[in-house]
């Protein structure tokens, strides 16, 4: 089997800050891990089922915080705050309030439970530091394209806003060539938040699966408050297949879960030597 590239969703700075701040040894890092969590999912011999993780949370990080999470409204910037609003009001939350951003930041905030909080604090950021900086944007894109480009696998695992960074990256280079991308838990198709600024743009409302993927598999956790709408099909053309999983109630959205999911294995198992 030709290794599996997977692309990491939100909240993985400290892997950067654990490894000395090296690249690296995050990326190392979190494939170790993601071997043993597919592990699970497709049981067998432990075996090295990925070649590489393209790691670039680094490049959403400026380091002035050291990579701690916003603990409250006024802490996140103007452009968080916005992703915080949009990505709430397709959760039917604080959709007739009105009034000052960062007010109305800091009133979501605490009408959200404790997990759905946690998690806006590390979407937030992270979404806003990707649309809206162009040169973190190329950069984490690169990445990608880069790991593909060296490891040439037939599979690429993308999971949360890392399934963004993959689509484009594959759309930036039309050269990259895989058989099987998968996409777990993916934001894609968030309107107002994502989908719209989505490069290259939808086209009458609707995106398109990568020239270089032969086929996509979307895969998302009907409690998943990233994955919203959970079902890509809606929004984009060349959806092959689409599952809607039960994982957890509380790790909704984590890499582990979906790694371990067995909806997984027939859509592997052609793969597997």
């Amino acid at each position: 089997m030709a290794g599996i590239v997977g692309v990491h969703g939100i909240g993985k700075y400290n892997y950067y800050l654990e490894a000395g701040r090296s690249v690296g040894g995050a990326a190392e890092a979190m494939r170790i891990k993601w071997d043993r969590y597919l592990h699970v999912a497709l049981g067998g011999e432990t075996r090295a089922y990925f070649s590489e993780i393209a790691y670039f949370s680094h490049h959403l990080h400026d380091g002035r915080r050291g990579g701690r999470t916003p603990r409250s409204a006024a802490a996140m910037e103007r452009p968080a705050q916005q992703v915080l609003v949009a990505w709430a009001r397709n959760r039917g939350v604080g959709e007739h309030v009105t009034g000052a951003l960062k007010s109305f930041t800091g009133w979501l905030l605490d009408r959200l439970d404790g997990r759905s909080a946690a998690f806006a604090k590390l979407f937030a950021p992270e979404v806003a530091a990707y649309l809206t900086d162009a040169g973190r944007r190329e950069k984490c894109r690169q990445v990608v394209a880069d790991v593909i480009r060296r490891n040439r696998p037939e599979v690429v695992i993308a999971h949360s806003l890392g399934s963004v960074v993959t689509y484009e990256a594959l759309w930036a280079n039309p050269d990259l060539q895989i058989d099987l991308l998968i996409t777990l838990g993916s934001p894609l198709g968030m309107r107002n938040v994502i989908f719209e600024q989505l490069l290259p743009a939808p086209i009458n409302g609707r995106g398109e699966r990568p020239k270089g993927v032969r086929r996509w598999v979307n895969i998302a956790d009907k409690d998943d408050i990233a994955a919203i709408p959970p079902n890509l099909a809606v929004s984009f053309t060349g959806v092959d297949a689409e599952e809607l999983v039960n994982l957890d109630w509380i790790d909704f959205h984590t890499a582990e879960k979906y790694l371990g999911c067995p909806a997984l294995d027939p859509h592997l198992r052609p793969f597997l030597a």
